[in-house]
């Protein structure tokens, strides 16, 4: 369980929003406990755990593997670890980031890359493939994946793909405005192990499945990739996100040639693919337990709170009008009270200039303006402590950000034309600063008014 390295002190009065943000951010991470959630979950008696609606004997199998891929990987293999004690010997793949590996009983642990893979990401490709091709019908293997996993583990299906020109696509890609299922669609098919591609590995075995969510409800096959998913998209759907941001001038050459001639990339496993009838999937955590730490958060310090993601995927500046448009309806409805609004899910923030910063602080400077000498608070940030080229989660501001701005000659317009959010609410002190959390449940904000 994350805690906080500097607990933010309790406001010296009922009217600092900005720091009461702060505090709900901080205490919602706090209660997100990963191997307590595993523990209930799978909740073992001797040798029987239980899986959703299957009961799985651990007894019943030769080998038990475990795989852990993500930024909440040392949490979720410590809970796999916990779970079965000494009780059942397995052997254990660890991949994270460099920044938060830590060694686990069980589990070989590897560092890789994040946000652009490298060669400590095909590194970890390969000994995942390697241990997944040892696995027979009589291997239980676990997944425990969580966001990041995409670039922590990669491989190019083709040969004549090199993994420079795997980096050059995944810049391209996250810079382009497109969603979450539009990037992946197009990595899913140019990948030896996304896209269903790790399960196809083990097809004969038992394959169960654990996930952390950073992607929205109903698009579970593009958290890390998909990797032990059926993939819904097809190399069509991939062409038409090349086509839609009009990618493919900035594309190198060898993965240009593979969107000019889609029929020569093979497609990713379908439903109804063999390697999934031994397969089951299910999520560990969700927005849902997002939201539940955050409203408890907030309404233990006096606020009225409701929760609202339907602007999950929007652009940074919509999502800021229609939820500060929510935040007013709201104190509308209540007057007299203090009131919150919290959202999860991400923006979008196409990257135009060369600052620092992420879809979080991009966010919160859309409100500067709009929220300038009124009683709000806003607070945008990533859950795993990082926000895009940033080393921040994210940002919070209040109503006096732009009159501080100006006193500091600090223009948020002329910050958001270079994409450098990061550096103006830096400046002010106001960028959100955790470090590595150790989990990656989705974006956070916390909009709060009196």
């Amino acid at each position: 369980m994350w805690t906080s390295p500097k607990p933010a002190p309790a406001p010296s009065n009922v009217s600092d929003l900005k720091q009461l943000a702060r505090q709900i951010f901080y205490e919602t991470l706090a209660a997100i406990d990963i191997p307590l959630a595993m523990r209930q979950k799978l909740a073992r008696t001797g040798s029987l755990i239980r899986f959703d609606d299957t009961v799985v004997d651990l007894a019943a199998y030769d080998r038990i593997v475990a795989i852990a891929v993500g930024k909440a990987s040392v949490a979720m293999a410590q809970g796999f670890a916990d779970l079965l004690a000494t009780d059942f010997a397995f052997e254990g793949i660890l991949v994270a980031p460099h920044e938060s590996l830590s060694d686990v009983q069980g589990f070989r642990a590897l560092a890789a890359a994040h946000p652009i893979p490298d060669t400590s990401s095909t590194a970890a490709a390969h000994a995942i493939i390697d241990l997944l091709s040892q696995c027979d019908s009589r291997t239980l293997v676990f997944f425990l994946l969580s966001g990041g996993g995409s670039s922590l583990i990669e491989l190019p299906l083709d040969p004549g793909v090199s993994l420079e020109n795997l980096q050059q696509l995944n810049r391209v890609l996250v810079t382009s405005g497109a969603s979450i299922n539009e990037i992946n669609a197009v990595r899913k098919h140019l990948s030896a192990v996304k896209g269903g591609r790790l399960a196809a590995l083990a097809a004969a075995s038992m394959k169960l499945s654990l996930a952390i969510t950073d992607v929205p409800a109903g698009c579970e096959s593009a958290l890390a990739s998909g990797p032990t998913l059926p993939d819904p998209t097809t190399i069509a759907d991939a062409c038409r996100v090349i086509e839609k941001y009009d990618l493919a001038s900035k594309l190198p050459a060898s993965i240009r040639a593979k969107f000019a001639h889609p029929t020569s990339t093979p497609e990713t496993p379908k439903p109804g693919h063999p390697a999934f009838a031994r397969a089951r999937f299910s999520l560990l955590l969700t927005m849902h337990d997002l939201f539940h730490h955050a409203h408890q958060a907030a309404e233990s310090r006096g606020f009225l709170t409701q929760c609202d993601n339907s602007s999950d995927d929007w652009p940074s500046a919509r999502a800021a009008e229609y939820l500060l448009g929510q935040l007013d309806r709201l104190a509308h409805a209540v007057p007299g009270r203090r009131v919150a609004l919290i959202a999860d899910g991400e923006v979008s923030s196409p990257v135009r200039g060369n600052g620092l910063g992420g879809r979080n602080s991009a966010f919160v400077l859309d409100c500067v303006e709009r929220i300038a000498g009124k009683g709000i608070a806003v607070l945008s940030a990533g859950t795993d402590g990082k926000d895009g080229s940033s080393p921040a989660a994210g940002a919070l501001a209040d109503g006096t950000t732009l009159e501080r701005a100006r006193a500091e000659t600090l223009d948020p317009r002329e910050f958001a034309v270079r994409s450098d959010s990061y550096s103006f609410f830096h400046k002010l002190g106001d960028a959100i600063e955790t470090g590595p959390t150790g989990n990656n449940l989705r974006d956070l904000r916390i909009l709060l008014a009196e």
